[in-house]
């Protein structure tokens, strides 16, 4: 049941437009329809993911305000309430990016089965007014195959995944007179940021350059908009704040 709504949601309407992408770009040059479907996919995301990481630039301008809560001595149910109250001022919640996260996780996750699996256009899997394309390219921009592996893509993929991390906001972190168990919480969070940041992106170019050249484009093209979406997002978070000052 659940394969079945994943089919007919998800996967074949992103295989299909693959299908026309390719059927439409001169010489039927799937690298560019791959950077095409992914850019689309991202763009019907933007609300969602804008949302995600907006939220996670508040909660780090947040972090003063919060570490003044922690350090007053409050009871812990006062501490939550003001933390609530808080949230509430700023129109802000520390779970909502999860949320947003998983909405969006599916959609990433049909996307990448398509460059994975419907390199190969079956027509069984097309709707009966999508052809398969006359011609496919593997040859990306004419000379570089994207077919098999690629180790430039691959590194590329795992240098992207970097930046992502690199300027993905921080999480809030403890002040000095914290309590020990707000110190681990804070070690467990600065242990993860570490791990995104350098671990991940080599995780990710071993993933990438074992598949195939399509998914490391893919995961390029995908890092290369999530970038500039913090970039952005960063932006306009620091002129509101010296605005606000």
């Amino acid at each position: 049941m659940i394969g079945q709504i994943w089919n007919l949601i998800l996967y074949k309407p992103l295989l299909n437009i693959l299908a026309l992408l390719v059927s439409v770009i001169p010489g039927g040059d799937l690298g560019v329809a791959v950077i095409i479907l992914t850019i689309l996919v991202k763009v019907a995301l933007l609300p969602l993911s804008q949302r995600s990481i907006k939220n996670q630039a508040k909660m780090k301008l947040l972090e003063p305000e919060m570490n003044k809560i922690k350090a007053s001595g409050a009871t812990k149910e006062e501490q939550a309430k003001q933390t609530m109250e808080l949230y509430k001022k700023y129109k802000t919640n520390p779970f909502s990016g999860c949320l947003l996260v998983l909405i969006q996780l599916p959609i990433i996750l049909a996307l990448y089965y398509v460059f994975l699996k419907g390199i190969k256009f079956d027509s069984g899997s097309l709707y009966s007014f999508v052809s398969v394309p006359p011609k496919i390219s593997m040859n990306f921009l004419g000379f570089w195959d994207i077919s098999g592996k690629s180790l430039i893509l691959a590194i590329l993929a795992g240098v992207s995944q970097f930046f992502q991390a690199y300027f993905m906001p921080k999480a809030p972190t403890a002040t000095v007179g914290a309590k020990k168990d707000e110190s681990l919480q804070a070690s467990f969070a600065k242990s993860m940021n570490m791990q995104m940041k350098y671990v991940f992106p080599f995780v990710v170019a071993l993933i990438a350059y074992r598949v195939s050249g399509a998914i490391a484009l893919y995961w390029v093209v995908s890092n290369i908009f999530i970038i500039g979406q913090q970039i952005y997002v960063k932006r306009k978070s620091k002129l509101t704040e010296i605005v606000e000052k």
